[in-house]
């Protein structure tokens, strides 16, 4: 059957405009293009903001031992205490500024990490970018999360208020005027200095620590290539590596962790006296809890950054290989 326009068949008309849409897609999904890391910055808000809110529970547990470690002093007794002091609904307390703080946080970590290990990349060029990797990834990530923590510090500041300070509000909607209204717009910025202090190292940690140990992992351990994996394999190697980098990054984020938790929850205080104040001992307060928080929280986010990508069907970059030119250096 041929259409009225010419003598062609239909088929054949629509079979080209398929083509050409389905080429249109493609280039819209093209590594680095607009659009790539724009859903790249999505799956990192979706993984950040399910991740957090999932574990609030033991955050708060964390947080409460953190500012008051006399009261709350391990991990199941904290939860015996809250649960017999607020009841099993207490245990959501902070649900939803962590819900909206990371998912704001994830979306600025993960879009801009892409952005920026692309540009620096370039700045780089070939040979240079795979030789210092490590101090890419490194630079990358912690460009990327000097933004997301701008982003994150005023739900963190209200997250840690309704958790770890009784009697002063409840929700979201309670908290937020009140803390306006006594202490302004510096009640939501404090913490963004000892902020970058925790989320800097950890996030340098968690993105450099993670390429390096996937790179590791197929070198090392999976018996066969990358490009002969199927996707569930590869999701699992993408989640082993999450874990071994959270763990690290628990480790390196804790002693600012705690000076924050503490921090927002007292006016008027200052990240160096809260340092001095709880001393060395202090600082690692609550950090086997944050351990298996932090470990299981980074591998989450992980598996859930690279299965939005697999289902957007976005180009997932091979593990670095060193290019023809640097070889014939060696």
């Amino acid at each position: 059957m041929c259409d009225s326009g010419g003598n062609q068949p239909l088929h054949v008309k629509s079979g080209r405009r398929s083509k050409r849409a389905a080429v249109s897609v493609e280039q819209s999904y093209e590594y680095g293009s607009p659009r790539y890391l724009l859903l790249c910055g999505l799956g990192g808000m979706l993984s950040c903001g399910l991740t957090h809110t999932a574990i609030v529970p033991l955050d708060l547990v964390k947080c409460r031992m953190q500012v008051d470690p006399g009261k709350y002093k391990g991990i199941l007794s904290g939860f015996a205490v809250t649960v017999q002091d607020d009841g099993l609904r207490g245990l959501a307390r902070g649900w939803a500024p962590t819900f909206l703080g990371y998912s704001m946080q994830g979306f600025f970590k993960f879009g801009l990490y892409e952005v920026f290990k692309i540009r620096y990349a370039e700045l780089l060029g070939p040979e240079k970018a795979y030789e210092w990797r490590t101090g890419l990834y490194l630079a990358a990530s912690a460009s990327a999360e000097f933004f997301a923590d701008m982003a994150l510090s005023p739900m963190e500041a209200v997250k840690v208020r309704v958790q770890t300070q009784p009697g002063y509000a409840r929700t979201l909607r309670a908290a937020v005027p009140r803390m306006y209204g006594e202490e302004g717009l510096w009640a939501f910025y404090k913490g963004v200095a000892p902020l970058w202090m925790r989320q800097i190292p950890y996030t340098m940690m968690k993105f450099a620590c993670f390429e390096r140990t996937v790179e590791a992992l197929y070198k090392y351990v999976v018996p066969k290539p990358q490009s002969q994996c199927t996707k569930a394999e590869q999701l699992a190697v993408t989640f082993v590596a999450g874990y071994i980098a959270g763990v690290f990054c628990a480790i390196v984020s804790h002693p600012a962790d705690s000076v924050v938790s503490v921090l927002n929850k007292e006016k008027g205080s200052t990240a160096l006296g809260v340092l001095r104040r709880l001393g060395f001992g202090g600082l690692w307060k609550g950090l086997f809890a944050r351990i298996i928080m932090i470990g299981t929280l980074t591998a989450l986010q992980w598996f859930i950054y690279d299965s939005v990508k697999v289902y957007l069907k976005l180009p997932r970059p091979p593990v670095p290989q060193a290019p023809e030119s640097f070889k014939k250096q060696k």
